[in-house]
């Protein structure tokens, strides 16, 4: 008896040709084609609004109108070099516009970003009812536009019509709204009024996107509301409160609207309060655009100087974090 033993014989599948190099170049430019026309209309715009004015101001700053002898001839453009930036720089107008817009930072920010998480928070916590109608009514300040509600203001602020300061006077209070240690206060509040609300949604939608499982875990492990929202949902949301932080920062540093309105019924704020009421000032009032180019440029210095500092500490703390 002979035994018949079947191997079975497996036949290797063909192996797919590698791509050749023209395939691999061809695949590659339709990629870069691809991101180039989905990059163009961010490159457009930001060329059209942001790098062609930088430009432009950066070269008026160098040039000034000056008339020859006794400034009977004809105007001309002449080279100054750097010196419209010594006269804002030596201007002691301009350098109080910026510690008043310092000062305002240093009130405005803190209170805009705390405010704004905490109202997030009692959000998301669900001790609001009517959450909804409760974020409609804080975002509607918002949609209202900055002059509009500037004007609103200063009717409140105003003595003889404000209602806010008969009710304080029936009281015997006596509030000056628009004095020289209240003016500033006054002008956050506005801002204040105007911004929390589109923040506190930021902070909002950041806070959905926590993970119910985390918050669970914490409850269990007997974290009461208050440190879950301090200790679990705060850092949690990190990345929210630094751009929040940021553009908050961005905003105040061009402080102009409120304060404009605002001097027309307060002798507290001159025509030069802040570094862009000084720009307007040179450009619209005194003429010389020069001088207004040369402040421009040294406030969106002044603003990417600060915004490059924040990114950076943040980072730096939330690498120090990692590593612990």
């Amino acid at each position: 008896m002979t035994a018949t033993t079947e191997h079975t014989v497996r036949v290797p599948a063909p192996r797919a040709a590698a791509p050749s190099a023209r395939t691999r170049r061809t695949a590659r430019r339709r990629r870069l084609g691809a991101a180039g026309v989905l990059m163009a209309p961010f490159f457009l715009l930001l060329t059209t609004v942001f790098l062609i004015p930088v430009g432009t101001a950066a070269y008026l700053s160098f040039y000034s109108d000056d008339q020859p002898g006794l400034g009977f001839g004809p105007e001309r453009t002449v080279f100054v070099g750097l010196r419209s930036y010594a006269a804002v720089l030596t201007d002691p107008t301009f350098l109080g516009g910026l510690g008043t817009v310092a000062l305002y930072c240093l009130i405005y920010i803190p209170l805009m970003v705390a405010g704004a998480l905490l109202l997030a928070l009692l959000l998301d916590s669900g001790v609001v009812r009517l959450r909804a109608f409760a974020q409609l009514g804080l975002f509607l300040p918002h949609a209202v536009p900055g002059i509009i509600a500037a004007l609103i203001w200063l009717y409140l602020y105003t003595p003889g019509i404000s209602p806010v300061i008969d009710l304080f006077a029936r009281a015997d209070i006596t509030v000056d709204f628009l004095g020289v240690h209240t003016v500033l206060p006054s002008i956050v509040n506005i801002a204040l009024w105007s911004n929390l609300g589109y923040n506190m949604v930021v902070f909002y939608a950041a806070l959905q996107a926590v993970p119910r499982e985390v918050i669970e875990a914490a409850v269990v492990d007997g974290a009461g509301p208050v440190r879950t929202a301090l200790q679990v949902k705060t850092p949690l949301v990190r990345a929210s409160v630094v751009m929040v932080a940021m553009f908050t920062l961005i905003w105040a540093l061009q402080l102009f609207t409120e304060p404009m309105l605002l001097s027309q019924s307060s002798p507290m704020i001159n025509s030069r309060f802040s570094p862009s009421m000084y720009i307007y000032d040179a450009a619209f009032t005194r003429n010389n655009y020069s001088l207004a180019a040369a402040a421009s440029v040294v406030l969106l210095l002044c603003t990417v100087a600060l915004s490059y500092g924040v990114t950076r500490l943040t980072s730096r703390n939330s690498t120090a974090e990692e590593a612990r």
